[in-house]
């Protein structure tokens, strides 16, 4: 008798404006879906991968989370890169399909569902040690916050603000832009004017490359001025003259020159695998997905059984002792990852690290139990 497989379901921004991030996601899933079946699957199951592409678009994510929850009957969704396409991922496949959602991408922080883990970078591992370090080691003080307009930008904001000014330093401009707005000569002449020492850049594919193009032409790297931007990575390099981030600062789970051997080889791996321009990056939740998978695999193991609230007990406290970037573990009652995090700093097209942090504590809230939130999950 042929045990029936267990069934992952990912979404993936295939196409649209982030599709050089979403093929990098894909290319994850299948990797590593293969690499655990090839070891004998789960509990003596093959993992059997239901791939959809998001296409960038939150409607889309939408249908296709309620397809791979009614129709195919996944065990369990990963995917999204957007804040909003979490959201939009959120409504069918865990309020009113009460299943499992594992989410990748280092985001705002502040989800907070007994259905949902998240397996990337949060504000206290990203925005709290990167924001003080960057002012002691620079003298800057002043900010402006040129963003996009959607949940994750303005929570970043907000703690960016709360940051800098406990720190002596000031905003001096703040302004937000639609998803596609393309157009920044007047955002550029304000930040120029405003003298500010450093922009810290939430606006995201596909404006952002024409945003540090004008940014660059204007000469603020020239007088001085500092980039961040935390969600960028080396496949965000790729989009976009080096010269135009030049000296550009994030703070991320991994990037490509960490050293440890496991993560050295699992990039060799993939890259032997996937040669190509869709690299395995940090900030396009490559590492939070491949963390994601092993994490719950793992949790399914401990749990000896796919019954979701065994399940779900079980990731709580899970760990891995090998990932990229480092070994991660669950937070109990939190659903984020305590990981190793890096500041690195792009240098004629590539990041190199410059302070490796060790692991941090996502420090988020305590997730209500499925007693508590009132919803139950699928049995």
């Amino acid at each position: 008798m042929t045990l029936a497989s267990v069934k992952v379901g990912m979404i993936a921004e295939e196409t649209g404006a982030l599709s050089f991030m979403g093929r990098a996601n894909a290319n994850v899933a299948r990797m590593v879906v293969d690499e655990i079946n090839a070891n004998g699957g789960l509990l003596g199951r093959k993992i059997e991968l239901y791939l959809e592409d998001g296409a960038t678009t939150d409607a889309v994510a939408e249908a296709k989370a309620a397809k791979l929850v009614l129709q195919d009957k996944v065990d369990v969704i990963f995917g999204g890169i957007y804040s909003s396409t979490r959201q939009a991922i959120k409504g069918p496949a865990v309020v009113k399909g009460r299943t499992l959602y594992i989410y990748p991408e280092q985001y705002e922080g502040q989800e907070c569902d007994p259905l949902i883990f998240c397996t990337g970078p949060v504000p206290a591992q990203q925005l709290d040690p990167l924001i003080p370090w960057l002012m002691h080691k620079t003298g800057a003080r002043t900010f402006y916050l040129p963003s996009a307009d959607y949940i994750w930008p303005h929570v970043m904001n907000e703690r960016v603000r709360q940051l800098v000014t406990a720190n002596g330093g000031s905003i001096v401009g703040e302004e937000y832009h639609p998803l596609d707005h393309m157009e920044y000569d007047e955002t550029v002449a304000r930040i120029m004017s405003s003298g500010a020492d450093v922009v810290f850049n939430t606006i995201v594919p596909p404006g952002v490359v024409p945003f540090f193009a004008q940014l660059h032409n204007a000469g603020f790297q020239d007088r001085g001025g500092q980039l961040i931007c935390t969600y960028f990575d080396e496949n965000l390099l790729g989009l976009l003259p080096a010269p135009h981030v030049e000296g550009l600062y994030g703070c991320l789970d991994f990037y490509q020159s960490v050293s440890d051997p496991f993560s050295k080889t699992l990039l060799g791996a993939y890259d032997k695998r996937y040669h190509g321009k869709e690299q395995f990056t940090g900030g396009s939740a490559c590492s939070g997905l491949y963390r994601g998978i092993k994490l719950w695999a793992a949790a399914v193991n401990e749990a000896g059984s796919l019954r979701q609230e065994d399940v779900i007990a079980a990731l709580d406290h899970a760990g891995i002792a090998e990932g990229p970037g480092g070994p991660a573990e669950m937070v109990p009652g939190q659903h984020h990852v305590r990981m190793n995090m890096y500041i690195a700093q792009a240098k004629s097209g590539r990041f190199e690290i410059v302070e490796s942090l060790g692991a941090i504590a996502p420090d988020e809230a305590m997730v209500p139990s499925v007693a508590e939130s009132g919803r139950r999950p699928m049995a």
